[in-house]
């Protein structure tokens, strides 16, 4: 088998002049493998209307939300084709009339949710969030929707307190090794699961690791901690929800913010995610009851908004202090995107996989 193509830099990185009018854009056109589903294409650079402004991507996001996406099973599916891209940072290089506090130059985040794997971005004004310039553009991308995601689980909805101890599934991926690594620096003790051959990621995390496949997880979590632990942060979903049920101690919180959609066929969409939601509903009630001992549960999903830029602002501060240092999986050209989608799909990846469109395959 040949060596995959080198990458390198793009001679001036990403256009940030507003001069040029060519757009790269990677669109997904139908439920299947990304081999056969994600396509790079030209197309025209988009213009700025009223109240919003055209960015030039420097760095946008890959994740399980395009995966889900790809297979026609996230809870709200686009239409095909269309232009994928949960989180990016950029600069902005045209501001549509009507625009107040932002320039052409300022750098900034947004988390479109989709749209964010091309060249240039068409965003509403309003959606965007300052990044500081000291930041390199993976780092800054990977804080966005993997990192609010963390900081907010950790600080607004389950408020743990220093010397607490929590339960990290998927601690080598882009939300839980955030998630971890914000934990730790909390003063929390973070018992994390991932695959075997992660276990020293996750150790250097400041973790306690264990193997999410064993049928004795919640036995071996309850020896580590016997009074269980005081949240659980579950991106898995299903079946795994009543175990991350019973590792809670009494007063323990057990969030849900993702659901595999592993073994479920494309066009399922919203299927995966219904075990999360059907159980929410019933221990709401049952704690209002007071038949849950103490114990709740909670979905979260991360959205734009004051909460979010503030958050954001306090990532940037922790990631230039050191304390926050995301792991990027890989950096790809707009052109190996799919290559990007199935590092995710095959489980192979510790961190974040970013696009760049700076980046260019040599020759």
């Amino acid at each position: 088998m040949s060596a995959a193509p080198a990458e390198r830099p793009a001679a001036g990185g990403p256009d940030t002049s507003g001069t040029a009018t060519a757009n790269i854009l990677v669109r997904m056109t139908g439920s299947g493998t990304p081999e056969e589903h994600i396509q790079t294409e030209a197309g025209p650079r988009p213009a700025a209307a009223k109240g919003g402004v055209v960015v030039a991507v420097e760095a946008a996001g890959v994740s399980f939300a395009e995966v889900q996406m790809l297979q026609h099973l996230h809870p709200f599916p686009p239409r095909f084709p269309f232009v994928p891209g949960y989180d990016l940072v950029g600069r902005i290089v045209e501001v549509g009339p009507g625009v107040t506090g932002w320039k052409t130059g300022d750098r900034i985040a947004a988390m479109p949710r989709t749209g964010s794997w091309q060249r240039f971005v068409a965003l509403p004004a309003k959606d965007l969030t300052e990044v500081p310039e000291e930041l390199d553009a993976d780092v800054a991308v990977a804080l966005v929707a993997n990192g609010v995601t963390a900081y907010q689980m950790l600080h607004r909805l389950t408020r743990l307190r220093p010397g607490q101890t929590v339960l990290v599934h998927g601690a080598s991926g882009g939300v839980g090794a955030l998630l971890t690594q914000l934990a730790v620096h909390h003063g929390l003790r973070v018992v994390a699961t991932a695959s075997a051959a992660k276990h020293d990621a996750v150790r250097q995390l400041g973790a306690e690791p264990l193997d999410y496949r064993a049928p004795d997880l919640a036995a071996q979590v309850r020896a580590l901690v016997p009074g269980g632990v005081d949240a659980v942060f579950d991106h898995i979903g299903g079946r795994g929800l009543d175990v991350g049920w019973s590792m809670l101690s009494r007063s323990g919180t057990l969030v849900s913010f993702d659901s595999s959609v592993a073994g479920y066929r494309p066009g399922q969409w919203f299927r995966p995610h219904v075990p999360a939601l059907r159980r929410t509903v019933v221990r709401f009630f049952a704690r209002h009851l007071g038949l849950t001992g103490g114990r709740r549960m909670s979905m979260y999903y991360v959205k734009p908004g004051a909460d979010f830029s503030a958050d954001y602002a306090e990532l940037c501060r922790l990631a230039a202090a050191g304390v926050l240092t995301p792991r990027i999986a890989g950096r790809h050209p707009l052109e190996h995107t799919a290559r990007a989608v199935r590092a995710l799909l095959d489980g192979t990846s510790i961190g974040k996989h970013v696009l760049t469109p700076g980046l260019t395959t040599a020759p």
